[in-house]
């Protein structure tokens, strides 16, 4: 079983290839405050979660987006945008993701969720 130190530094490998410096940067703002939490999304999120084998990257950023969607959590959801990008997804399928999302969980999810993946998918020149 792989110790919390290799799992920190899976967890960061994954990160910096879906979210490039922002990996970096949550690991050198955090504080005493954030810095636990931070670890246990860096080995329990990215060091395990992301590496699992049976699903791939794509699936599950599309999977994230809709249900960051529906939890309406917009800073989450922007940056899963420009990791699920990376993940390979198309503005076609993010698209796709969020009107699917929307019947299942509200209009309004879908709507605000659109709107926040434009300005992403903007800053990213894809858009």
């Amino acid at each position: 079983m792989p110790s919390d130190e290799e799992r920190f530094a899976a967890g960061l490998s994954v990160m910096r290839e879906m979210f490039g410096a922002r990996a970096d940067q949550m690991v050198e703002s955090g504080t005493d405050l954030t810095r636990p939490l931070d670890d246990m999304v860096m080995r329990y999120c990215f060091g395990d979660l992301w590496q699992r084998p049976q699903l791939s990257r794509k699936l599950r950023s599309m999977l994230t987006l809709a249900i960051l969607a529906t939890l309406n959590r917009p800073n989450e959801f922007k940056g899963h945008v420009a990791g699920a990008i990376k993940n390979g997804v198309s503005k076609e399928e993010i698209r796709e993701v969020l009107i699917h999302t929307m019947v299942y969980a509200g209009v309004p999810v879908g709507v605000s969720s659109l709107r926040a993946a434009v300005e992403v998918l903007k800053e990213l020149g894809l858009e």
